[in-house]
């Protein structure tokens, strides 16, 4: 049977998952507009700073304050055009900033697998429609 968009490119967002440099948690993230890629990115630490697999993590709290999040890495390869109405597929649900940040962004549609514990669920009150769709098998 031939995959649905959803799943596709939430399959892609796993594969880029593969480059975090994160020791908790690697995560991955892709922007679609139009069903095209138009930015991705993963977790890790800024260009020129230590990754958290080489010198541990800087923990604050339950947060790295050493990486950069997919989500982050992703938007900062597209365009204001290019995000603005676009699908965010995540292999985790968005942290607090994040999804602050991806309200600004203008992302419509976020598509994620697995759950991640929010405070607040910002998104929701920004209307921005929400899809959780679980992986039958996490690569």
């Amino acid at each position: 049977m031939r995959k649905g968009w959803d799943e596709y490119f939430l399959d892609i967002a796993f594969q880029v998952a593969g480059r975090s440099t994160c020791n908790r948690r690697a995560v991955g993230a892709v922007v679609v507009k139009d069903r095209r890629i138009k930015g991705t990115g993963y977790n890790g630490a800024p260009h020129g700073l230590p990754h958290c697999l080489d010198v541990g993590c800087l923990m604050e709290g339950e947060h790295c304050r050493r990486t950069i999040h997919a989500e982050i890495n992703a938007l900062l390869e597209c365009s204001p055009e290019e995000r603005a109405g676009a699908t965010m597929y995540v292999t985790d649900y968005p942290c607090e900033r994040c999804a602050l940040t991806i309200i600004q962004a203008g992302i419509k549609r976020l598509v994620y697998a697995r759950p991640y514990p929010v405070a607040r669920d910002w998104l929701r009150e920004a209307g921005i429609e929400i899809v959780h769709h679980p992986r039958q098998t996490e690569g």
